[in-house]
């Protein structure tokens, strides 16, 4: 288990992490999230030891070390292969300073290479390669070597949703031999997709922290999906009603509560005692929560 107690950071006048604690538990994705400068990749950095810190990193409770950064898998937001490299020469040298043998590692490339379809034999140089595929390499070179703790800054920054899902299910699959794993991301569909857990960060600090469903349950039930033969302006006039989104199907509507125990008189007003095709009390999905949290002004 990775974990992080007290931890802040400052880099002159900016507080980049201010007492933040959380942890990353193996079988676990947890999704660190928050608007840029919220200090994400500040904390990744601090993980490995990249930069002096205050407060408290462990990783199974001891010290990260320089040998325990060799269970680490990392994928920096800036993508950075040396372009003179083979595919294949690119994985054995990364590989090799995760302190695997070449002999190891050799019989997987075809595997990874396959199982992430990339483009490109393993005799092929980094700089024949697209952006995406270059992308899909470095992705290889963090994962193939079986890290425990797997950190991956905006791994899915520039890839279209085929190669999103492509290493979603890479990440799961590693989940499910045991890793820990931490991601950041802008895009909320992705962490709700694989996460177990959520930290959001808001200049430096932890404003959420929790599984995905207590951090949602936090928020009340406040959203209403309902497909019914009332017109517009009817629903509006519920009591407890403050918006109404018509959606995209016909007669199905969104409706934002001020009081989530709202909910059963407005199903008793809708229904009548009859049949309702759709009635879905449901929490802020995580990308309006995100929007909410994001945008707090300070006390």
């Amino acid at each position: 288990m990775l974990t992080i107690k007290n931890l802040s950071k400052r880099f002159g006048e900016t507080q980049a992490i201010n007492d933040l604690s959380f942890n990353v538990y193996p079988g676990q994705i947890t999704g660190l999230i928050g608007q840029n400068g919220a200090g994400k990749t500040t904390a990744f950095h601090s993980i490995l030891n990249f930069l002096n810190y205050s407060g408290e990193i462990l990783w199974n409770d001891q010290p990260i070390t320089e040998n325990t950064l060799d269970e680490i898998g990392y994928l920096p937001e800036e993508r950075s292969l040396l372009q003179k490299m083979t595919i294949e020469q690119h994985i054995l040298y990364l590989a090799k300073l995760k302190g695997k043998r070449a002999q190891a590692i050799k019989p997987l490339i075809n595997e990874w290479l396959e199982k992430f379809q990339v483009k490109g034999g393993r005799k092929d140089l980094i700089k024949s390669l697209s952006k995406g595929n270059q992308q899909k390499v470095q992705l290889i070179c963090t994962l193939i070597h079986q890290p425990k703790l797997i950190i991956l800054d905006e791994p899915f920054s520039g890839l279209d949703p085929v190669n999103a899902d492509l290493l979603k299910n890479a990440v799961v699959e590693m989940k499910e031999k045991g890793a820990a794993i931490i991601f950041s991301s802008h895009d909320m569909s992705n962490v709700e997709a694989v996460c177990d857990r959520l930290v959001m960060l808001r200049k430096g600090r932890s404003v959420l922290n929790g599984t995905l469903d207590e951090v949602r349950e936090q928020f009340g039930r406040t959203e209403l999906y309902v497909t019914s033969e009332w017109p517009f302006e009817k629903l509006q006039q519920l009591p407890h009603v403050t918006e109404v989104t018509q959606l995209h199907q016909a007669q199905r509507y969104l409706l934002h509560l001020d009081d989530p125990n709202a909910g059963k008189q407005i199903f008793a007003t809708l229904t009548g005692g009859q049949y309702i095709t759709e009635f879905s009390q449901q929490p802020p999905t995580l990308d309006e929560i995100f929007r909410m949290k994001a945008g707090e002004v300070d006390e």
